[in-house]
């Protein structure tokens, strides 16, 4: 477990994420991993059935992310806070939560699939195929969900290299059982779906086995398990706008993939394409905004408000010069990117142009995620909800769905940014005026009560 209420902020932060990001690094590489058997190994179609559903993937698990991410703020802050029985009731309570939630969520989505999958307007050839995948990712949500929250916890209490050793394995597996299911077995799409449904499985249960010999905080035995009501309650409080945010978003991804299907296939396995490699590339911002709120929940514990102002200046910094190496790289290889993906011509050069619209902006999300990062931390999710729903709803579906009209697919592509320019400004402008520090449930005497952050 590592300490983030001493040291060198802009350091701390850093070594911090480093494990996280090279976790998903290889979390996104199984991703793009699947896009790739996907795009050359099964077909355009099978490309468009697959990005389809992620979309109504990420509607059925956001209000549980948004939840655990509850849970884990104050685990954070409990731990901060040095109240190590309180981390352990904690880690109880986001377990049993997430088993349950697993199994209504695996039955909601396998009893619903079809009629989403109409009600987005996807084209009705590709229903079949979609359904193959979605069914299958389904049906392994319990694994997703309990591998995630194992490494979520650990994060939370600082230990950010344990999870990236498993997700190491997760992502080797995933590759290793895609090559066999498709390419030997041809199982087609539903194979690509199993093999990470089998990978997240094995790794959980080998992290669990490691755990348990190894870890002084974390023991999960099914008889020894702890709901802790009130701690529950809280982690509702703070989990909540979170959850709501993610699930606004999750339907915003939704709006947004029906106003794709309108485009036919193409457009739809090109914009898949694009939204595996937009996620690499602001990963970076995303681990250190997420190793930002860890930061932020252990020194507001800790009552350290002045290393704050600091851990989020150098974040700021860091992710500003990844971001600016990013667009570069787009601007200057989007066509070859893409095209180690598919060999269709028309879905590249839809792809290249996403790329160069989107691309361009990567540093205003990353400033808009940092930023975000910090009001999570200090427990202020219900204005970073409101933030990220108002740039969603007010200006990103309905102006993708108007420039669209005129402009086509280029129209969506220039609602993205759009959005991400508005909800920069707005959680910056909330940051400066400070109310997020009144947010914080675990307190300690603040050490320098004039610091203005």
């Amino acid at each position: 477990m590592r300490d983030l209420t001493t040291g060198h902020e802009g350091k701390k932060i850093f070594v911090f994420a480093l494990p996280m990001l090279l976790g998903n690094v290889f979390q996104q590489l199984y991703n793009i991993v699947d896009t790739i058997i996907i795009g050359q190994y099964i077909g355009k179609d099978a490309l468009a059935a697959a990005g389809a559903s992620f979309p109504i993937i990420f509607v059925l698990i956001s209000l549980v992310i948004g939840i655990t991410i509850g849970t884990n703020i104050i685990i954070a802050q409990f731990y901060g806070a040095k109240q190590i029985d309180n981390v352990k009731k904690a880690i109880d309570t986001s377990f049993i939560f997430l088993f349950f939630a697993s199994i209504i969520l695996t039955i909601v989505g396998l009893t619903t699939g079809e009629y989403i999958f109409r009600l987005i307007s996807l084209p009705e050839e590709l229903i079949p195929m979609a359904l193959q995948y979605f069914n299958v990712y389904a049906a392994g949500l319990v694994f997703m969900f309990m591998f995630n929250a194992t490494s979520a916890v650990l994060r939370g209490l600082g230990d950010s290299k344990t999870p990236l050793y498993f997700l190491i394995i997760s992502s080797i597996l995933n590759i290793i059982f895609d090559l066999i299911f498709v390419l030997v077995f041809n199982w087609g799409i539903s194979g690509v779906a199993f093999a990470t449904v089998l990978a997240q499985a094995i790794a959980f249960a080998m992290a669990i086995a490691y755990l348990n010999r190894t870890h002084r905080v974390i023991r999960f035995r099914l008889n020894g398990l702890c709901f802790d009501r009130s701690i529950f309650a809280k982690s509702i409080k703070i989990g909540i706008p979170s959850g709501l945010q993610h699930t606004f978003v999750a339907f915003g991804m939704m709006a947004l993939i029906s106003i794709v299907n309108a485009f036919g296939t193409a457009t739809i396995a090109a914009y898949s394409i694009a939204v595996r490699i937009d996620s690499f590339a602001v990963m970076p911002a995303m681990n250190l905004s997420h190793a930002l709120s860890t930061f932020v929940g252990q020194n507001m514990g800790a009552g350290k408000p002045e290393r704050v102002r600091k851990g989020f200046m150098f974040t700021l910094m860091m992710t500003s010069a990844i971001s600016i190496m990013v667009t570069l790289a787009a601007y200057l290889f989007g066509y070859q990117i893409m095209g180690v993906f598919t060999s269709d011509p028309e879905v590249i050069n839809i792809g290249r142009t996403y790329l160069i619209i989107v691309s361009s902006f990567y540093i205003v999300f990353s400033a808009m995620f940092v930023t975000n990062g910090i009001l999570r931390g200090a427990g202020d999710t219900i204005t970073s909800m409101f933030i990220t729903l108002l740039s969603l709803w007010l200006l990103r579906v309905p102006l993708s769905y108007l420039l669209s009209q005129n402009y086509g697919a280029i129209g969506i592509w220039w609602g993205i940014p759009i959005s991400w320019v508005f909800g920069f400004i707005v959680a910056f402008i909330y940051y400066r005026t400070g109310r997020w520090k009144s947010k914080v449930i675990v307190k300690k005497p603040v050490v320098r009560e004039d610091i203005d952050i």
